[in-house]
């Protein structure tokens, strides 16, 4: 309800100075347009796009870039997606595609505003220029407009609220350029509004803050007050939207401070985090990868949050809040058993029995055993090791059941005298065959 009195104040205020004053209405609107360099265009207007634009614009109606990748070209980097925005609305644009013989797919869009065609192998989602006339949190309840400040006012943050004309015009009507430019992170209008209209807005502030910010704590602290106000909307979110955002905060630039400042806003329990979160245990991991120049994007985001919980319960219950993949999980669990074994191993020869362990004891796969012992090393920053891991075949194992049956070990103690043989095996380092194996088994204790 309230989302739905802001847009409203919004568009009557709007509507009341564009009758009372244009000059004053020019407030309101702070438009600021700029023109991008041929060469920058050049990495957006593919012959589909330039297509897909004088279709639009022989039908009458415009066609600008939106969001992400207008913020991307101002910072020199290459789009890799384009979301376009239009003033057409779906019906227009299925009747224009229709009479053009342009495909469309994922009619499921459409309520939303969003048409998808494909050109030449290429998909364009085209979305109606739109306000959130009301939200709860999680959905909004849209009406389409022409208006595009009134589609810019109803983005999350000011660098992702700018157009770009196929011209090579930027429309920025929030100073988003400016922001850009400063690497500052903001919202759009007041921050309030944005969160409660969708309350992941505020992992996606944290997300975005460390792919623009320049060092690790440059918060507004206007914002932060929001966000520790607000925190408590994350309930309201599918775990698997909320999984999305925080991989991509725990592996990008300031993964560590920026779950560290998470936890102090009172983020954590909503989000599946302990109520004790361990902020030491987050720096202390994130120290140890710098130390041992091991890049964060080159560790498992699984591997870099172990570092906050302190039980495998707390574990659970965070697995049962995201949703996350059975791989994930397994990784999660594997770090928080064995990582007090990681941080004392003094040998390599550790490292090998505990992979060993993995494969041949657990009958796990090899590629899953190196995964995860990969990973525990990368934990606690043991970069000599990795190393040597990588340059170590795990040799076969020489005993097998048959052959513990053969010396009279009865079936159901197999399993057993198998792991007492390769427990053998290991403090032999590996050298023993099968038949010295075997003359140390003591039949008589498995009888």
């Amino acid at each position: 309800m309230l989302a739905r009195i802001a847009t409203r104040e919004f568009l009557a205020r709007k509507t009341f100075l564009h009758l009372i004053s244009p000059s004053l209405n020019a407030l309101v609107n702070q438009l600021h347009t700029m023109r991008l360099s041929e060469d920058q265009m050049a990495q957006v207007l593919s012959p589909e796009v330039r297509q897909l634009a004088q279709l639009f614009s022989s039908h009458g109606y415009e066609l600008r870039i939106a969001g992400g990748a207008v913020r991307d070209l101002l910072m020199g980097k290459t789009p890799h997606d384009l979301d376009f925005a239009t003033t057409a609305t779906p019906d227009e644009m299925k009747s224009m595609f229709d009479a053009e013989g342009v495909r469309m797919i994922n009619a499921g869009g459409e309520k939303h505003g969003t048409v998808t065609a494909r050109l030449e192998e290429c998909n364009f989602e085209c979305t109606t220029l739109r306000i959130d006339v009301e939200t709860d949190g999680r959905h909004a309840e849209v009406e389409f407009t022409k208006d595009w400040q009134l589609d810019a006012n109803r983005r999350d943050l000011t660098i992702n609220a700018m157009f770009l004309g196929l011209d090579g015009t930027v429309y920025d009507f929030f100073d988003g350029s400016k922001h850009l430019s400063d690497r500052f992170v903001t919202f759009v209008g007041d921050a309030d509004t944005r969160i409660r209209e969708d309350y992941l807005r505020i992992l996606r502030y944290f997300r975005f803050y460390g792919r623009i910010a320049e060092s690790a704590d440059n918060h507004s602290a206007k914002v932060l007050e929001s966000i520790k106000a607000n925190a408590e909307g994350l309930a309201k979110i599918a775990g698997e939207r909320i999984w999305v955002e925080l991989q991509k905060i725990i592996t990008g630039n300031y993964g560590g401070e920026l779950l560290v400042k998470m936890a102090e806003c009172g983020v954590g329990p909503f989000v599946g985090f302990p109520e004790n979160f361990d902020c030491a245990g987050v720096k202390a991991v994130y120290r140890r990868c710098q130390e041992a120049n091991i890049p964060t994007s080159e560790v498992h985001h699984m591997t870099l949050l172990a570092s906050g919980f302190a039980s495998e319960e707390e574990a659970i219950r965070f697995i049962a809040r995201v949703k996350c993949s059975k791989r994930e999980r397994d990784l999660l669990l594997h770090i928080i058993q064995h990582r007090d074994f990681a941080l004392q191993a003094s040998s390599f020869k550790e490292v090998k029995d505990h992979l060993v362990d993995i494969v041949i004891g657990e009958r796990r796969n090899k590629d899953v055993g190196l995964f995860l012992t990969s990973e525990l090393l990368k934990y606690v920053g043991r970069v000599d090791f990795l190393e040597n891991l990588k340059n170590w075949e795990i040799p076969r194992f020489p005993v097998n059941g048959n052959m513990v049956g053969e010396r009279g070990v009865p079936r159901k103690q197999t399993k057993v005298a198998l792991r007492d043989i390769l427990e053998e095996w290991k403090k032999s380092d590996f050298a023993l065959g099968s038949e010295e194996l075997l003359d140390r088994l003591d039949v008589k204790q498995y009888q």
